[in-house]
């Protein structure tokens, strides 16, 4: 396994699980500074209630972990891994895995080529919690995936602009023509139901707009957001090997696949259903528009426009 997120050697922790039993012990080694964690010492098909909650924990605390040689995964098994968390999704667009629908396959050539900046359905008004991706089959070399840090992101906002952003809402739309459109308005900055802590909530695919500014206004903040997420410093970069499972917060990070490849890569995903995203008390009143002005930015899902 390679990893190319960390900036030097990382130092592999042995950590027993509360209440765990003889050999029950996770191998944790930080992806990079910013965010992610590999865990070994697992078998994913059979968990214990208390594996879960040092699974849950470390979710909480480095937002993204892996977990390689999965070989056994059963689909059963992945999905009761996914009820752990909450009720799971069954996607209305994207392919299923025959018999088990909760299962999203993913494929470069069947819409899983995810190769822009985004946070998994937030044109949802109930987005969800977290993603839990098998990678069957990946490339000998490119496909890599990186995450996005949205806590580290809003912390590193000078306290005058997150001021400014505190009370905001942003709306997230889902475009294809011409029969599917959904959208949700959610607060630019979110306040994590566990932790309690701030978060940028907006994505270059999905965001659309902040209706308490103008166009003009809101093209401009919403591209500083979108740029400021993205800085290296705030990622991890993935290098997958085959049977390597991904679990992540959906709620506090962002994530892109690296579209450098020619060669089949082929996942199956679960989604866990999401809760409704909250942030301080809005306090900003929606734009009054001027006669016929156009309100809504050119940039809708990054390239379509109304």
């Amino acid at each position: 396994m390679t990893q190319s997120a960390a900036a030097g050697p990382a130092t592999a922790l042995t950590v027993p699980a509360a209440g765990s039993a003889p050999g029950d012990e996770f191998d944790i080694r930080p992806v990079s500074g910013a965010l992610g964690a590999e865990v070994r010492g697992i078998d994913l098909n059979e968990i214990t209630d208390a594996q879960f909650d040092r699974i849950h924990a470390l979710m909480l605390e480095h937002l993204v972990l892996f977990f390689p040689d999965q070989e056994k995964l059963t689909p059963k098994a992945h999905v009761a891994f996914g009820r752990r968390f909450g009720e799971v999704e069954v996607h209305p667009f994207l392919p299923k895995l025959a018999d088990h629908p909760e299962i999203t396959v993913i494929e470069p050539d069947k819409g899983g080529k995810a190769d822009e900046w985004h946070i998994d359905v937030s044109f949802s008004p109930s987005p969800p919690i977290a993603s839990i991706l098998h990678l069957i089959t990946c490339p000998p070399a490119g496909g890599d995936t990186m995450w996005s840090n949205q806590y580290a992101a809003y912390d590193r906002l000078s306290p005058s602009f997150q001021e400014m952003l505190e009370g905001l809402t942003a709306v997230h739309v889902l475009k294809i023509p011409p029969v599917v459109e959904m959208s949700a308005e959610h607060p630019v900055v979110r306040v994590h139901p566990v932790t309690g802590r701030r978060s940028l909530y907006v994505t270059r695919m999905w965001t659309s707009h902040i209706p308490q500014l103008t166009r003009q206004e809101s093209d401009v903040v919403l591209q500083h957001l979108f740029e400021h997420s993205e800085q290296p410093a705030f990622t991890c970069r993935y290098r997958w090997d085959p049977h390597t499972v991904a679990l992540w917060d959906n709620r506090v990070t962002q994530h892109i696949a690296i579209n450098d490849y020619q060669e089949h890569r082929r996942g199956q995903r679960v989604t866990v259903n999401g809760d409704l995203p909250t942030g301080g008390t809005p306090a900003k009143p929606e734009y009054r528009r001027n006669g016929d002005e156009r309100y809504y930015p050119r940039r809708v899902n990054a390239r379509v426009g109304y």
